[in-house]
Order: structure tokens, then sequence, then C-alpha cells
């Protein structure tokens, strides 16, 4: 087989495989078409020396906000990816029934970058979400949309994984969990999963946790006080234990509001680990304290959590959560999205949302992505540069 692209000589971290070694990915057709060493390179193949890098399979960020210029928090999906390693950003809800069909038309079909959503069941989505505007969309029960987003989900099976619901005081008011219940009916007419997002009480962790069924997402599930996972002592609630053992889905989704150290650690020392890591990035906390992708994944690299298991939370449990087996994997005939990271050593502040600081000594960064068996980056890494052979 004549390759279009092979990766040579990095170090492949692809834990769907349990795969850690020095190899070569070679790229055809858009897929992956082989893992191994020594891979032969034909006259017109693109060889990327990777020696020194680690290749993992496309980065899923299970938890953004891309729906630019439909949404006033949506930012451009092709420059985060470009920069913070990520080949499938999946948009939570920036669109209800109302919308989709244009987040579909001028953002989703023209983008290079892979984009799956979790469809709002509020008809237009998170529309209210800025600096100097703050309505959340669930406190006002008439613009919940079941009929509507039971069609437009059936209709775009292709691109929607799943319902979306905010639930808190911030964003639900007075209709508390509510519009929860409203999602859960549709996600179950529909036969996808859930992902809620949770904020300040009304309604309670507790309440919220314990209505999630096998295969749904909590996101924001290490938020700070309150609706903290943990209590005061460090221990972690039983709702959380119990929900975890049905298969209820624990994603981080950090963004503005929704990460904080002091969880983390409280859920890490009990050996609770999310089951997927998530920026949450919108335009309030592309610039701090969220960042991208890659920042958050450190955040969990620099608090103990093994680099297999932060590629893992950012790939193969990402793809199995959407439903997306050919994702998030570099085995053959799986998509053909990589992304090379390089681990940089040195002393590195990290922030979460409560103004915690983490001096860490590591930092994963982003050296470029293959999207579709093609070498996807905005400029030349001199340590990637394209060679023949």
């Amino acid at each position: 087989m004549a390759f279009d692209l092979i990766l040579r000589g990095g170090r492949v971290i692809d834990p769907s495989q349990r795969l850690d070694a020095v190899m070569d990915v070679a790229f055809a057709g858009g897929k992956v078409a082989a893992v191994a060493s020594g891979l032969k390179a034909d006259p017109g193949t693109d060889v990327r020396d990777v020696s020194g890098a680690i290749v993992t399979p496309g980065l899923i960020d299970l938890h953004t906000h891309v729906y630019w210029g439909g949404t006033s928090l949506g930012i451009d999906a092709e420059e985060f990816c470009r920069t913070s390693g990520v080949t499938t950003a999946v948009d939570t809800g920036s669109a209800g029934p109302g919308n989709f069909a244009g987040f579909r038309k001028h953002v989703i079909e023209p983008s290079e970058v892979r984009i799956l959503a979790y469809l709002h069941v509020s008809h237009a989505g998170i529309f209210g979400f800025s600096n100097r505007v703050m309505v959340g969309e669930s406190e006002e029960l008439r613009l919940m949309n079941p009929i509507d987003a039971v069609e437009v989900a059936n209709a775009n099976r292709d691109l929607i994984v799943g319902i979306k619901v905010r639930v808190g005081r911030n964003s639900s008011g007075t209709s508390g969990i509510v519009p929860l219940d409203i999602a859960l009916e549709v996600a179950e007419q529909v036969g996808m999963p859930l992902m809620a997002h949770i904020d300040h009480p009304p309604p309670s962790y507790e309440e919220v946790v314990a209505r999630l069924r096998p295969g749904d997402v909590l996101t924001h599930a290490f938020r700070p006080f309150p609706n903290s996972a943990v209590t005061a002592q460090g221990t972690v609630k039983r709702v959380v234990l119990e929900a975890r053992e049905r298969g209820v889905l624990f994603d981080i989704g950090h963004g503005k509001g929704s990460f904080a150290f002091k969880t983390a650690r409280a859920m890490l020392a009990n050996g609770i680990y999310p089951d997927t890591i998530s920026s949450d990035v919108h335009a309030l906390c592309i610039n701090g304290p969220a960042f991208d992708q890659v920042t958050t994944m450190s955040k969990f690299l620099c608090m103990g959590m093994g680099l297999p298991d932060v590629v893992a939370a950012s790939t193969v449990n990402a793809a199995m959560a959407l439903r997306r087996p050919e994702l998030g994997s570099l085995k053959t005939g799986s998509v053909g999205d990589a992304t090379v990271i390089s681990i940089r050593e040195g002393r590195f502040d990290y922030v979460d949302v409560v103004g915690e600081h983490l001096i860490g000594d590591r930092k994963i960064a982003s050296e470029g992505v293959v999207i579709g068996g093609r070498w996807w980056h905005p400029e030349q890494s001199p340590q990637l540069q394209q060679r023949a052979g």
C-alpha cells in the first residue's frame, strides 16, 4: 500500500491499543494505514520526522463552544484546534433546534476540523452569554422545545451525538431541575446520551447526578463549592460513587467557573479519575483560566495523573462517550487523525476558576495535527520539517 503520510519515529501513545512505544504511523485514504517500525515511504509520501515527540490519536475536546458568529460565546474552531492539538471539537449546546441549521451550514460543514454537537433542548441554545448579558436559557420554560429537538436530532444524526441541558441557579434560575427532566425525555426518545451542566444550587449536585442514566455525561464534574463532588472532609459524595457504578460519565468541562484544584485533588486522592478531560473553551475563558485542551490536560498531568491516562481521557474515552469508536484510536482503519505533542519541562503557572495557582514542572504542548490523513498545522515546526524518504 502506498502511504500518503508517515509520522516517523515518535513515541506512540494509544490507550485504545495499550500501546506505548517508538514507532511509525502511516496514513492512506484518510485513514490510519499502519503502525509499525521502519515503514517504507514511496516517492510521493509526505514524511514527518517526529522523533523526540509523542504521537497520540487525534485529541477530542468533549466540551467546546464553536458556533462562531452564531452565539456570543463561540470561538473559531479551526484557529483553536490548530494551536491546541484538537482534531474533533464537540460543541455542547451552543445551538438548539431553532438555530442548528445555521450552525450546520455556516460553521460545521465548511470546517476542516471535525465538529460534532450536543443539541440544546432550549430553542436557541445558549444565546445570552457574554460579559454584559448573562441570561440563563433554561430559566424560561417557554424556550424548552422538546418536540423540535427530537425532530432536529433525528434529522442530523451524522453530527448530533447527544442532548444538552444546563441547570443551576445561573442557567435555570427558578425553573430548577425541570429543564433536566425535559431534556432526559428528549434523550430517551431519540436514544442518545445526555450531557448535563451543573452550576450553583438549586438544584443540588445530588439531585442532578441521581437522575443521570448509564452513558449520560455530567460535565463540570470537578467544580468548586457549592455543588462540589466532594465533602468538606475531602471524601467523595456517595451519589458520585453510585453514579459511576451505574455508568454515568464524569467530564471536566473546565470553562470560566467549573474546575477547582481543591476538588480535583480530593477526587484523585480517592481514586476517582475523570472519564473525560475537556476545556469548555469559549470566548470568556479562552484567554484564561481554561485556555485550551492541552493546558487542561497539563493540569492533570501536574496533579499526578499518568500521561497515558491523561491521553485516554482525551481520546478513546471521549470517543466511547460519543459512541464513535472510529475516533480516538490509531488502530488500522480508524479515522486518520493524530496529534503530535511534546512534554516541556520547566516552571509553569496554572490557575483554576477560583484563583488558586499550581506551579507545575511540565506542560503538554501541541506540535501539530493530522486530520483526515493530512498534515495540518499553521506553521512549520523546526523539529517536524518535511523530509524525503
